[in-house]
């Protein structure tokens, strides 16, 4: 039933999910209700929810408009799967306004595949990268995400190679002079966060192991089949199923080495692996499989959910 209502595109399916993330959002709030006791909380809470639902709209766009799916919501579905398999991840705003950025810099850098407007796209995620690294400073590793793409497309213009030191030097001129006119706290507070911390005794408990453990399993299988499928797909989009892969292995990367460590900063692994998880359930030819595949998914993410609250 999951694959044959998310296998066609239908302004239904946009609706459910975000229905469901909405609701899973207010479930999750629920837990620290007593601390959202002024209007400015309120808010603060609503545009975070905006991002998340932008998020998986983001996700959407940018397989479809790529040619990395077909005409299915399978990567909205799954990028929802992913955000509450790991609750916490709602409530960590850093993260959400991080990855946000971060989705707005793959969708430019994978667009490069068309070599319409290069330089353009190049600054602008350069620039949405930086941005993203503010709030999370280890999101700063998706730079080497920028470089991939020049050598993939455009590495013939040395032009290319100069855009991200602009965008770095145009966010740390801004940022440095918002920091010493409002608060002299935040170069410090950044600072801070700008260390290696490869601890991963961070378990509050036993649920949020067994979710990373759902977390690695899924992963292993869908990140298998997308390396093993790649000859396969379309050589025309080639380049840009690799630079999904390498958006995955960075996003993982940023949680190994992010300090404050917990399972929500998987968050940048969730668009790549939605894609992937996307292009496996495309290429299953058995509709029995594809909806016990899809059940276990989703009946998963959501069991980790409730155990989690």
């Amino acid at each position: 039933m999951i694959t044959t209502i998310f296998s066609k595109s239908r302004p239904f399916n946009y609706i459910l999910v975000t229905a469901l993330l909405i609701v899973c959002f207010f479930l999750y709030q629920l837990k620290d209700i007593q601390s959202i006791d002024s209007g400015i909380e309120i808010a603060k809470k609503g545009v975070l929810l905006l991002l998340l639902v932008a998020s998986l709209f983001i996700s959407n766009f940018i397989t479809k408009k790529n040619g990395l799916s077909k005409d299915n919501t399978f990567p909205f579905l799954f990028f929802f799967s992913f955000l509450i398999l790991f609750p916490t991840t709602l409530g960590t705003s850093s993260l959400i306004i991080s990855n946000f950025f971060v989705l707005l810099a793959l969708r430019r850098l994978i667009s490069l595949q068309s070599l319409v407007t290069p330089k353009e796209k190049i600054f602008d995620a350069s620039l949405w990268i930086f941005i993203a690294s503010l709030f999370h400073f280890w999101s700063i590793l998706f730079i080497i995400l920028v470089f991939v793409s020049i050598i993939l497309h455009v590495a013939r213009d040395y032009r290319n190679w100069v855009l991200p030191y602009i965008a770095f030097f145009t966010v740390a001129v801004v940022f440095l002079l918002f920091a010493f006119v409002f608060d002299k706290t935040l170069v410090d507070n950044l600072l801070e966060k700008a260390y290696f911390n490869f601890d991963f005794n961070y378990f509050t408990n036993k649920f949020q192991n067994i979710a990373l453990s759902i977390y690695v399993a899924i992963t292993a299988l869908f990140l298998f089949m997308q390396i093993v499928t790649l000859p396969s797909k379309p050589l025309i989009h080639h380049n840009s199923y690799k630079k999904i892969i390498i958006a995955f292995f960075i996003g993982f990367a940023v949680y190994v080495v992010s300090p404050d460590k917990n399972n929500s900063i998987l968050i940048y692994t969730f668009m790549p692996l939605a894609v992937m998880a996307t292009g496996y359930f495309e290429g299953i030819q058995t509709n029995w499989t594809k909806e016990a595949t899809a059940i276990l998914v989703v009946g998963l993410s959501l069991l980790s959910f409730f155990m989690q609250l």
